[in-house]
């Protein structure tokens, strides 16, 4: 009996991860979409969330991911709460699979075939018909654990009377919620909890009103796997957690201060069905759950983001906020969080070197420069975590971009800590116009507010890097022949031209990098040469 539960449980959790797994790689760039487009009002933002954990069948997943588009900036703290919300419906929808297929039929029949078969795929199919394979597989080994459960549990239920705990007292039904709260816990999967609940009732094990219960703690119970995943992430991923949590503590002290009425509902609902199931009513009853506590915080959904918000507060500004680990193995997300937060930094060494090059660098630029420093140590690490193949062309093509892009900006932050070549760039009048078409760059992308303005401006960026290249070479030509003249000093002229290499490279990272940051190559981007660069030689006619 008991080899027969825990391998029920085992092959169940077996199951559920490997189908998660194959339908995020299914989904691809799905679940990104849905919540990037389709996140606006609270409604929509729970029908993305519920869509999101039906794709994947894991409300953890969307949990996460959804953490990620927080940290991303790709959508707000409050439209989070919506997506939240919305989860914890999609979670349901493994209760109504178990009680309608794995136990109101004999699936099992067909469920080893679904292994072979998936497995099948697995081994001789590639890139998504490998992923599907593993899918069926997955879906297979469910309900070949269902049906390990329901031999267990029978035994279960001749050999333990559960009599005593008839959750008709307050003791016996806390004592039910606390044993529904371990299971989770101990499983890490609130769908795993559930469905052996509902085996165990309709093996006989428990009763109605005692799964009701179980699946009180249950719903509970799964909260401790986001509050384990906050410890030390960042703000955006505490706030998303105790949102879970009060989300599912509030409704479940409701549901557990009225639990006969709702029981009495659930055994309704089991009797609309033919033959009646009271698996089918806790099922109704676990949706119920979340229905109850969308309709009991939807009213009160802006003050309940502003608590939270007050409770977890932002710890100030910081370059490498967006990258939280427990989201790079959610490779879409991840890769978004990594560009904004190289555009950022980008942002931050485009007014360090502005105010570099405009005056004397102050305590607080070369506290910005150190910042950014971090901040790209910091997105390396992150980036590592990142694994992408040719196989997901476009993933692998943003990837590449943003790696791309990292390369650029370290290179960008080692010309910030050149000092005396940003001096004699500042100080030296010979490169005053060369100088002032870079601090116009410069300027630009410290202001750069959004992705739109960015593109728009990859054409301007482009026209000042040609202009400081064609200005470098007449230059080095001019300086070179006063030099063996003897008009030019030799220290004199290696400042002219470190000053003009250092300016010329500093503008080819920023629009190369720039270019990447929105996916572009800069070369498809290439102006044609203005009247106002075509002839930069004026600009140094006073050598």
């Amino acid at each position: 009996m008991t080899v027969s539960i825990l391998g029920g449980i085992g092959l169940f959790l077996l199951g559920m991860a490997l189908m998660t797994d194959a339908l995020k790689a299914l989904a691809g760039d799905a679940l990104r979409l849905i919540l990037s487009r389709f996140v606006s009002g609270p409604w929509s933002a729970m029908l993305s969330g519920a869509t999101a954990t039906l794709l994947m069948q894991s409300s953890t997943a969307t949990t996460l991911t959804t953490i990620g588009f927080v940290s991303a900036g790709l959508i707000t703290f409050p439209q989070s709460i919506g997506v939240i919300f919305g989860a914890n419906i999609g979670t349901t929808s493994t209760g109504w699979m178990v009680s309608l297929l794995g136990l109101q039929f004999s699936i099992a029949i067909v469920a080893m075939p679904a292994v072979a078969v998936g497995a099948v795929l697995r081994l001789l199919g590639r890139d998504r018909v490998a992923a599907a394979g593993l899918a069926v597989a997955g879906f297979g080994l469910i309900f070949v654990g269902i049906d390990t459960l329901q031999v267990g549990m029978a035994g279960l239920a001749e050999r333990f009377d559960l009599s005593g705990l008839t959750s008709e007292t307050l003791g016996a039904r806390a004592l039910l919620v606390v044993i529904g709260f371990v299971m989770t816990v101990i499983m890490q999967s609130s769908s795993a909890a559930v469905a052996t609940t509902l085996t165990a009732l309709h093996a006989g094990a428990v009763s109605m009103p005692q799964a009701a219960a179980l699946v009180i703690g249950q719903n509970i119970g799964t909260t401790a796997t986001a509050v384990i995943a906050a410890f030390g992430a960042s703000v955006a991923a505490r706030r998303t957690a105790l949102v879970h949590v009060l989300f599912n503590v509030i409704t479940g002290m409701v549901v557990f201060g009225f639990l006969p009425m709702f029981v009495r509902l659930a055994e309704f609902a089991s009797q609309m069905v033919e033959p009646a199931s009271p698996a089918v009513g806790i099922a109704a009853f676990h949706t119920g759950f979340s229905v109850l506590g969308i309709a009991l915080l939807v009213p009160v959904m802006s003050r309940l983001s502003v608590l939270v918000e007050r409770l977890v507060p932002e710890r100030g500004p910081d370059l490498s906020r967006r990258l939280d680990s427990s989201v790079a193995n959610l490779t879409p997300v991840a890769i978004e969080a990594a560009r904004l937060t190289l555009l950022e930094i980008m942002r931050t060494l485009a007014g360090a070197l502005y105010d570099s090059l405009r005056d004397r660098p102050s305590p607080r630029t070369r506290g910005a420069v150190v910042a950014a420093a971090r901040a790209l140590e910091t997105t390396s690490a992150f980036l590592a975590q990142i694994r992408t193949g040719p196989e997901s062309s476009s993933e692998h093509e943003r990837h590449v971009a943003v790696l791309s892009a990292f390369d650029h900006l370290s290179r960008l932050r080692a010309a910030a800590g050149e000092a005396a070549t940003i001096a004699a760039a500042r100080d030296l009048a010979v490169v005053e116009t060369p100088r002032r078409h870079l601090l116009e760059l410069l300027a630009l992308l410290r202001d750069w507010p959004d992705e739109t303005n960015a593109e728009a401006a990859l054409p301007r960026l482009a026209e000042v890097y040609r202009y400081l290249e064609m200005a470098r070479r007449d230059m080095r030509e001019v300086v070179l022949r006063d030099t063996a003249d003897g008009r030019l000093d030799p220290y004199d002229a290696s400042r002219w031209l470190d000053a003009m290499m250092w300016m010329e490279g500093v503008a080819y990272h920023l629009w190369h990098g720039s270019a990447r940051l929105c996916f572009q190559r800069a070369e498809d981007r290439e102006p044609a040469p203005t009247a106002e660069h075509a002839h930069p030689t004026a600009a140094i006619a006073n050598v």
